[in-house]
């Protein structure tokens, strides 16, 4: 099941049935952990979330930067409340002193702001790093943001109480903190 790290925490937190949590962040999981939904001691972080600014009318990297003051420009970011990814997009406006002349379009989640701009209803949008590095099917620029410009997103993993026992959860967990 896919969606922002808040939602899934909530869900988690009021009995949904998941074994293992993927979260985009490491403060959901340690609450998880803290409150004896998830199994203490095997939380990890197995990704560093990187933020990238993409726009589909920009051609250059410097361009797409430019962009963020354009006038009445529309720009995607994920839920800073929900999304580790959002509050990274906030702490990147507020290193560059930008103050959006446009609109921010807010995303319940990364893949959703990633969505926006893919579908052509926003120009641009800060958008997951891994969303866009290496593809050939993209219009436009990235810029990817240097990771001094916002906290870092430690994305962490949680084997979740309910599965302790559960040979395959356990495996894949094991799967994710090994090096292939």
């Amino acid at each position: 099941s896919a969606g922002s790290t808040g939602k899934l925490y909530a869900q988690i937190k009021n009995g949904a049935p998941f074994d293992v949590f993927l979260a985009a962040n490491a403060r959901e999981p340690e609450k998880l952990e803290m409150d004896g939904v998830g199994v203490i001691g095997p939380r990890f972080t197995y990704a560093q979330g990187r933020l990238a600014l993409w726009s589909r009318q920009a051609t250059t990297s410097s361009q797409a930067q430019a962009g963020l003051n354009r006038q009445g420009m529309h720009i995607a970011v994920a839920n800073p409340r929900l999304a580790p990814y959002g509050k990274g997009e906030t702490g990147v406006r507020a290193a560059l002193h930008v103050n959006p002349a446009g609109y921010l379009v807010r995303g319940e989640n990364i893949a959703q702001a990633f969505q926006l701009v893919w579908s052509g209803n926003v120009a641009m949008g800060f958008v997951a790093l891994s969303q866009v590095q290496d593809r050939t099917d993209l219009h436009g620029a990235v810029w990817p943001v240097p990771a001094q410009l916002h906290a870092p997103i430690e994305q962490q993993a949680l084997l979740l109480s309910r599965a302790k026992k559960k040979p395959n959860a356990i495996a894949f967990v094991d799967y994710l903190r090994g090096t292939a």
